[in-house]
């Protein structure tokens, strides 16, 4: 799999709040292994490693083998569709939080 063709839609891969978390985590400047990731959820090895396959899928975590250990990082370039498609609807509540605002200035006048 590349980058540039995910097999999993990213909004569909951020779905998930422990996929969130997880991306969070890995938004650290180093790699991390999957023993170190496992302990921060309430959960077992095999469902962390399948929320990272889901992330893995959409490009965003990237992995490395080393000797018997994997490794994961972050890999935010498919996060700029989803900030591109938010960034919309944030020009949308701030033309209308102006509307409501000149409005309410005309209402008090």
């Amino acid at each position: 799999m590349s980058d540039n063709n995910p097999l999993r839609d990213p909004f569909d891969a951020i779905a998930d709040p422990t996929r969130r978390k997880l991306i969070r985590i890995l938004a650290e400047p180093r790699e991390i292994p999957l023993h170190e990731l496992t302990v921060q959820f309430d959960m077992g090895r095999t469902a962390v490693s399948k929320h990272l396959t889901i992330l893995k899928e959409a490009g965003l975590v990237l992995d490395r083998k080393v000797g018997r250990e994997t490794r994961f990082r972050l890999n935010a370039a498919p996060l700029r569709e989803v900030h591109d498609w938010l960034s919309f609807y944030q020009k949308f509540w701030t033309m209308n939080m102006i509307s409501l605002g000149q409005l309410l200035e005309e209402d008090e006048e």
